[in-house]
């Protein structure tokens, strides 16, 4: 393995040894927490544009396997972990990290000390940074400070399939997915109870006038979630539909939701990531599955017929939201898990009572 640099902007330079594809890169670099899960972040759409930093120190040891890509491919820029594992166990195939990530032309870091990197994400906030195996680092870090942070590009355009996919279900009421760059598991969670409309993020109101569609669903994604390129199109349709189907939106879907009734969003300090994170609902506590950077602002909703119905126990932050005279929801988390708990998958069933409910 060669030896590279992590560089943030702030100009700090971490040294470690390289993995996957030894080439630069460069992105938004941002943290989870979770103990398990590195498959699925990887290729969680969501993570588009950005360096993932595990907190767990020990990454690869399960190595990877088909079953838990959460999209056709790698999606983050680059992986930067404490210790690697090259030698996995063989219960799930047995392929390990470091081809997986030389397959999909990605690079990866091993040997930082990512407890203290975590902390100065957690101190300072999210910031723009590169994994530099040649040229000269303080070069580098000129560029990384020039550069626009990733969410400044149309993120969604990017992951947002080109062309309508239809999945029929014989008897099944019928459901538009929104595809922001949603996750397989969402799909799979779908395809269990609905026949299901997987469409391009821009899909125009004309496709609804055209096809007999039951309800809407609103995906997870990358980026800003108040990004012109989205204000134009899935926003805008969607304000055109909302008094005429039942909406059930997760993730950036949450974020969306708020705006298509008039709320804002926010970008956070450093975001949830992780499969941990503590959210109150119905004077319970569940245990949920999180990649968001982005939040919605509470007060923009006061007057929207949205209420908030959920919060984050850490930090009081929206995690669900309802209206008050419409058949529409959404979380901000992933009810899905893939990685994470699976305790609030019960959501996709009282979606489908809400359409089973619509006459």
């Amino acid at each position: 393995m060669a030896k590279c640099f992590l560089v943030l902007e702030d100009g700090t330079i971490m040294e470690g040894t390289g993995f996957g594809s030894m080439e630069n890169t460069s992105g938004e670099v941002v943290f989870s927490t979770g103990m398990t899960g590195y498959q699925e972040g990887l290729t969680d759409p969501s993570f588009r544009g950005q360096i993932l930093t595990m907190s767990y120190p020990l990454i690869g040891n399960y190595g990877v396997n088909i079953k838990d890509m959460e999209s056709e491919k790698v999606q983050v820029n680059g992986f930067v972990v404490r210790e690697l594992c090259d030698s996995p166990t063989d219960v799930y195939g047995g392929k390990d990290l470091n081809s997986f990530l030389k397959e999909y032309g990605i690079p990866g870091i091993a040997g930082v000390d990512t407890r203290s990197l975590i902390i100065k994400i957690r101190n300072a906030g999210t910031m723009k940074g590169a994994i530099v195996y040649d040229g000269d680092v303080e070069e580098h870090l000129e560029r990384i400070r020039k550069m626009p942070y990733p969410s400044e590009s149309n993120l969604v355009g990017e992951v947002s399939p080109k062309q309508v996919k239809h999945f029929p279900k014989e008897g099944a009421k019928k459901v538009a997915l929104f595809d922001c760059g949603a996750k397989n598991n969402i799909i799979n969670e779908l395809r269990k109870r609905f026949e299901l409309y997987q469409l391009p993020y821009d899909t125009p109101v004309k496709f609804f006038r055209d096809h007999e569609v039951d309800g809407l669903f609103l995906s997870n994604g990358p980026g800003d979630p108040a990004h012109p390129a989205l204000q134009e199109t899935v926003i805008s349709n969607v304000r055109k539909l909302r008094d005429e189907y039942p909406i059930m939106g997760i993730c950036m879907g949450n974020q969306l939701l708020c705006q298509v009734f008039g709320g804002t969003t926010y970008k956070m300090k450093f975001g949830h990531r992780g499969a941990n994170q503590p959210v109150k609902y119905n004077d319970r506590v569940f245990i949920t599955s999180q990649n968001h950077g982005y939040a919605v602002d509470p007060e923009s909703i006061q007057d929207s017929g949205l209420e908030v119905e959920q919060v984050n126990v850490n930090d009081g932050t929206v995690e669900g939201m309802r209206h008050k005279e419409l058949p529409i929801f959404s979380v901000q988390y992933h009810p899905e898990a893939r990685p994470g708990p699976a305790d609030t998958r019960f959501l996709f069933d009282d979606y489908a009572k809400m359409l089973g409910a619509r006459k």
